[in-house]
């Protein structure tokens, strides 16, 4: 058997971005907000149809600034599942918040829509869903429990530029949204993030959040003669050479999508089978959903020891990886936020996950690669 190395993750080029580097450089716009911001912010709020999108260093600070701009307070609640990255969180603690961790739908791994209610107390300010995989959270139901409460809704949609759920693009459809250009995401920029504003009355808040506290943007745009401490805020903006970078990589997106979607759909063909034979469980991908091909995962049975698969793929230099620890089950999370109901589904699929190798560029051979030496050690155990 060939033993070349297939890595999890392969970040992709599309040749243009160190040209586009180049010319910022030249034109001595190095700091945020010069022409390639402009670019990106008008291609996101294109192509998601937000009254407003603005970069941020990652998709961290895009959260972070939601939570200013909700004005979070001390002892206030926000409902979350537990299913998630850290930043999901640490935004919302960041300001006093507490998160309600609830419990995740066995077939999509997103917050189960019909556990929320059910967790909305007195404190409850919002509602963060977070789209796992690319994969929509159910947002009708979700955005009609934040109506009739009302509560904001901010979709963490870092794994989820370029999805869609019922034709509208996430991101764009709760109150605020959240995109990560990470260097492991579809559209990179190696780190960096983008703020979608879906509410016309959040538009210049965020501005001034994004610029220190600023009204910076107005002072460029010639509104005002100067500008002056407005309000709470941080440096949430890029620099223009991440801005460079990311301009030639959203100038290719839909390639990106597909080209990912073909490989994504080539792992489900070749993994059918051991479905069929009870070994794994592939991923669901409901019809209202149009995903991007974000990962390919896989769960396996409850018997089946995780870490001897990752093991024994890793000696045939195959790399996989699981995803997160849950947060309530963390030192922090434990510490800092709570639970409501039952964690099951939570705790079973964290423990039975193991994330395949998927980069644009992977081969067919290498995923027939992969197939061979998990159905092996599959079969084996």
């Amino acid at each position: 058997m060939c033993n070349d190395i297939i890595p999890f993750n392969r970040p992709y080029m599309t040749g243009k971005e160190l040209h586009f580097i180049s010319e910022s450089h030249h034109k001595g716009q190095l700091s945020g907000d010069g022409r390639f911001t402009s670019f990106c912010h008008k291609w996101l709020e294109h192509t998601t149809g937000s009254k407003s999108a603005l970069l941020t260093n990652s998709c961290t600070a895009a959260l972070e600034m939601a939570a200013l701009l909700l004005e979070i307070q001390p002892g206030d609640e926000v409902i979350m599942p537990s299913y998630t990255f850290v930043s999901t969180a640490n935004a919302f603690v960041l300001r006093g918040a507490v998160p309600v961790f609830v419990d995740i739908r066995p077939d999509t791994l997103n917050i189960d829509e019909k556990l929320i209610e059910d967790a909305i107390t007195s404190r409850t300010r919002a509602i963060v869903p977070v789209h796992y995989a690319g994969v929509a959270c159910e947002m009708d139901k979700i955005m009609a429990i934040a109506c009739r409460h009302g509560l904001l809704v901010v979709e963490d949609a870092a794994q989820g530029v370029m999805a869609s759920y019922k034709g509208k693009v996430l991101g764009s459809i709760g109150d605020l949204g959240a995109y990560s250009f990470h260097e492991t995401k579809n559209v990179i920029s190696g780190e960096g993030g983008a703020l979608l504003v879906n509410r016309e009355d959040f538009v210049r808040h965020a501005e001034i959040i994004r610029e220190k506290g600023t009204d910076r943007s107005r002072f460029f745009r010639g509104e005002v003669d100067k500008y002056t401490w407005q309000s709470t805020g941080s440096s949430f903006l890029p620099g223009e050479l991440i801005a460079a970078f990311l301009w030639a990589q959203l100038q290719e997106a839909d390639s990106i999508t597909q080209r990912r979607l073909s490989s994504w759909d080539f792992y489900h063909q070749l993994l059918e089978p051991l479905e069929t034979e009870g070994l794994l469980r592939r991923p669901i991908i409901p019809a209202e959903c149009q995903h991007n091909a974000h990962m390919y995962y896989i769960l396996l049975p409850d018997h089946q020891d995780r870490q001897a698969v990752i093991n024994g793929l890793k000696a045939q230099q195959i790399s996989t990886v699981f995803h997160y620890v849950p947060l309530h089950s963390s030192p922090a999370g434990q510490r800092l936020g709570r639970v409501h109901g039952d964690m099951a589904m939570t705790d079973s699929l964290s423990d039975r996950i193991i994330r395949l190798p998927l980069w644009i560029g992977i081969s067919q051979t290498q995923q027939e690669r992969v197939t061979e030496v998990l159905t092996s050690l599959l079969k084996s155990s």
